[in-house]
């Protein structure tokens, strides 16, 4: 089946010295996905990932991805805020 690869859905790490790490897809060409979490890979240092190593979520931030969609400037803090309130409705 086709996996869909949407600027700003979560996905999960599924290789690599970042396995288990939960980015947020900012853009995605033929054979890679660019990936964020607002730390570490910020959005000027993108990851780039080949999508075998990675895994959908199933779980999207609206806001980021309106404003992907639309040209708008998403900022560090709005990435690592989605990631964080994602992760905190997760782990309850």
């Amino acid at each position: 089946y086709m996996v869909s690869w949407n600027p700003g859905d979560f996905v999960s790490s599924k290789a690599g010295h970042d396995k288990g790490q939960t980015y947020i897809i900012i853009r995605e060409t033929e054979e890679y996905i660019y990936l964020s979490d607002g730390k570490i890979r910020s959005l000027d240092k993108l990851k780039k990932k080949n999508k075998k190593h990675v895994q959908p979520i199933g779980h999207a931030d609206e806001g980021i991805r309106r404003k992907l969609k639309d040209g708008e400037t998403v900022r560090n803090e709005e990435v690592k805020r989605a990631i964080k309130c994602y992760l905190s409705k997760v782990h309850q």
